[in-house]
């Protein structure tokens, strides 16, 4: 039995997963760097081991010191979160070897999962839809010109070993191949140290919907419905919702049959995310296999009433789920806002700084996980994401409203976030409508209307400010006989 869990990781993720181990009655030890002494992940575990100076691959990347740790602390299972070691098959592996539980599924797993590729190979059998396209890797340009005048143009150059938009490229016509080809080569090898690439149809409009899914030791495997993350910027996730406003319940259950068939091709244990690509049509195709915990799984444990944590744990426990597939149940719809430490009036920069203010918003069906308090400094040495707003609501437009409001009560000062970016998607029309693709940030986001609503809503907040004051002026105001 799982006693005591060490988390590899920092920030809102080591603090959400030491919250379930705490109900479970199961010890904590935080990990932290030089950066983060003074962080609440630390402050909440039971136990807390400096690791390291502040840059990651001198401190949290360091899986063998990690584990060192964790054996000298008799510590019986470790939770990679998200990020840092949570998809490094290596890890995963040396963890099983020490006679401590990796939280995860197994290190075969990672791997298949890890190479866009070797996945695509994996789920062929199992009659899953696929961007058409090449399933091997190719660095001949001329082989490669070949492949997508018969797959037809657009096409879209990707990283075999890629993630975060790095290594990918739209094509949209035979004369740009060769440079482009040569871009995306040099960008992968750089990022991943590893320059394969293949090519496939790019999707013009897509939506990006992935399939929560849970499997045990004993052979059962289930799918906890869909979230929808096509508000993206540079390829990175901000909003997320479930369940998608464009999903039939036959197109749900089918795309969850497919996740479950994912799954069951790698022999896939704990929690993962399947990822597929929605067209135009409500055609979906297989993208990849997330082998973690997903930064957005809160929306999911808001609509099927689920602690998907705690889930991971019981499955390394051994233990078999509690619940059938039909006996999950999809109840009303959660939206969640990841906020960053960005400023989104100046491209996204990063804003580093203290956080002079920091009052995070309260109330009945608003969920906020962070691991920042007021007073600290935001390090610039990570992930910039300072939290993750979660609202849920009976029906869409009311998780929407809440989250509207959630953002006005959301009071950060001395760094700039991500909030009115994120009430400027909200209140869109696009948004609200559910008419939205991959695109909506490159067709509906300006800095300059940013910047006019922003102004617009001052001058509105300035003029009722004054007719308060007057008001009360007049009410103050002594009568003359």
């Amino acid at each position: 039995m799982i006693q005591k869990i060490l988390i590899a990781n920092r920030g809102e993720i080591a603090v959400r997963v030491m919250k379930t181990a705490r109900s479970m009655g199961i010890k904590t030890v935080a990990v932290y760097s030089e950066a983060d002494r003074n962080a609440p992940h630390v402050k909440f575990a039971d136990e807390a081991v400096l690791i390291g100076p502040p840059p990651s691959n001198e401190s949290y990347l360091r899986g063998d010191h990690i584990i060192e740790v964790a054996k000298g602390l008799g510590v019986d299972a470790i939770h990679p979160g998200y990020g840092f070691l949570s998809e490094n098959a290596d890890f995963a592996e040396k963890v099983e070897e020490s006679g401590m539980i990796f939280i995860g599924p197994k290190s075969h797993a990672i791997r298949i999962m890890g190479s866009k590729l070797a996945a695509k190979e994996a789920v062929k059998a199992y009659d899953i839809p696929m961007v058409p396209g090449i399933d091997e890797a190719v660095i001949d340009v001329d082989k490669a010109s070949k492949i997508a005048s018969e797959i037809g143009f657009p096409i879209l150059i990707k990283a075999s070993a890629g993630g975060g938009g790095k290594g990918m490229r739209v094509v949209e016509n035979p004369s740009e191949i060769k440079e482009q080809m040569k871009r995306a080569i040099s960008e992968a090898e750089n990022a991943f140290g590893d320059g394969s690439v293949f090519i496939e149809k790019y999707v013009s409009s897509p939506r990006h919907i992935e399939i929560q899914v849970l499997a045990d030791t004993h052979g059962n495997t289930v799918h906890l419905f869909e979230r929808e993350c096509s508000v993206q910027r540079r390829h990175q996730k901000v909003v997320e919702e479930a369940p998608s406003a464009v999903l039939t319940p036959a197109l749900r259950q089918k795309m969850g049959e497919a996740a479950v068939k994912v799954a069951k091709a790698c022999d896939y244990v704990g929690a993962g995310t399947v990822e597929f690509l929605l067209d135009e049509h409500l055609n979906f195709y297989f993208l990849e296999m997330n082998t973690r915990l997903q930064v957005e799984h809160p929306v999911t444990e808001f609509i099927t009433g689920i602690d998907l944590v705690e889930q991971q744990i019981k499955v390394a426990n051994g233990e078999m789920l509690s619940f059938k597939q039909k006996e999950i149940e999809l109840k009303g719809h959660a939206v969640e806002l990841r906020v960053y430490a960005e400023d989104s009036l100046h491209n996204f920069m990063p804003s580093v700084g203290k956080l002079e203010v920091y009052k995070t918003p309260k109330g009945e069906n608003i969920r906020v996980d962070d691991g920042f308090e007021e007073g600290m400094q935001v390090p610039i040495q990570y992930d910039p994401m300072l939290s993750k707003l979660i609202t849920y609501g009976k029906t869409r437009a009311a998780a929407i409203q809440l989250m509207i409001e959630a953002i006005s009560n959301y009071e950060v000062e001395g760094i700039s976030t991500t909030l009115p970016f994120g009430k400027f998607v909200f209140e869109h029309e696009a948004f609200r409508s559910g008419n939205f693709d991959t695109h909506f940030v490159k067709k509906y986001y300006s800095e300059e209307k940013m910047k006019s609503t922003l102004e617009a809503e001052a001058a509105i907040a300035a003029k009722i400010a004054l007719q308060q004051y007057l008001k009360d002026a007049e009410k103050l105001r002594i009568p003359s006989h």
